[in-house]
């Protein structure tokens, strides 16, 4: 087991609950007295990040929120401070990165170095050299996608490989051939159970994450009864805009931490734990 997956374990524990807040900031979606100071991605965060601490076993920032407008600071400060303030809480770096070999150790560094991201999410299209870079970053959790969320995923993801989907594909080689060091996940999108299902089956007690409830409307009850392990844990549930957004006024980190405290409510009535 890695240090990121003893960690997540932790979490898990610690907030008894498999819920992640997405910190995907929209600038035009910010509430008017955030939005007027100086460094508004941050405080928003900051205050998404004390309403919700307790509750949560991960953060997970989308870098490019970030990067469109020249905030990669504000990403650097929002990582330092869950570090900080909230110690054990883990931090997904949503970013996607995918390159040849030399190419992805600088992305590997920007995430693990520069911003200190816990894992880092990762597209295994270029194959097993491409994640190596990542990989050998044995204290950190690389997160691959596997079965995504969005509706085209379809037109490859679900492309049939002799007798395999692509999808099943990658889940077999990442429980195979790529975890050698423990510190592999998954992605796995909210919007197709019965996928979820397959790739638990495939991998074993590996963490999936699982981005698609709130906004894209991911069944949690069927998240949960697909995706858990038989100790009631093994995801790590995302939702953004749902809780991020759930007031656009001055009480908009109340309003995310009641939104945070229901996902983590659905989420924990389904669950099936050993007695």
């Amino acid at each position: 087991m890695s240090g990121f997956v003893e960690q997540l374990t932790r979490a898990w524990k610690r907030s008894d609950s498999l819920a992640c807040v997405g910190l995907d900031p929209d600038i035009e979606r910010l509430p008017r007295h955030i939005a007027a100071q100086p460094s508004p991605i941050f405080h928003f965060n900051k205050a998404i990040i004390d309403a919700t601490a307790d509750l949560v076993c991960a953060y997970k920032p989308q870098f490019a929120h970030y990067a469109a407008h020249e905030a990669e600071d504000q990403l650097e400060r929002t990582i330092e401070y869950i570090h900080q303030a909230h110690p054990g809480v883990p931090v997904i770096l949503d970013a996607k990165r995918g390159d040849v070999g030399h190419t992805a150790e600088r992305y590997a560094i920007e995430a693990f170095g520069r911003y200190g991201a816990d894992a880092v999410t990762v597209n295994p299209y270029l194959g097993s050299d491409a994640l190596e870079p990542f990989l050998r970053h044995a204290d950190k959790g690389v997160v691959i996608l596997c079965r995504t969320s969005n509706p085209g995923a379809r037109d490859l993801q679900d492309r049939m490989i002799g007798a395999r989907k692509l999808y099943q594909v990658v889940a077999e080689l990442a429980a195979q051939r790529w975890n050698s060091r423990g510190n592999c996940l998954l992605v796995v999108g909210a919007t197709c159970p019965g996928e979820l299902a397959e790739v638990r089956a495939l991998v074993g007690d590996m963490p999936l994450l699982v981005p698609g409830v709130g906004a894209q409307r991911g069944d949690v009850a069927q998240v949960v009864q697909s995706g858990a392990t038989a100790q009631g844990t093994g995801l790590i549930i995302s939702s953004s805009r749902a809780i991020l957004y759930a007031s656009s006024g001055e009480d908009f980190a109340g309003a995310a931490r009641a939104a945070t405290q229901q996902l983590r409510g659905e989420i924990n009535s389904s669950r099936t734990r050993p007695a």
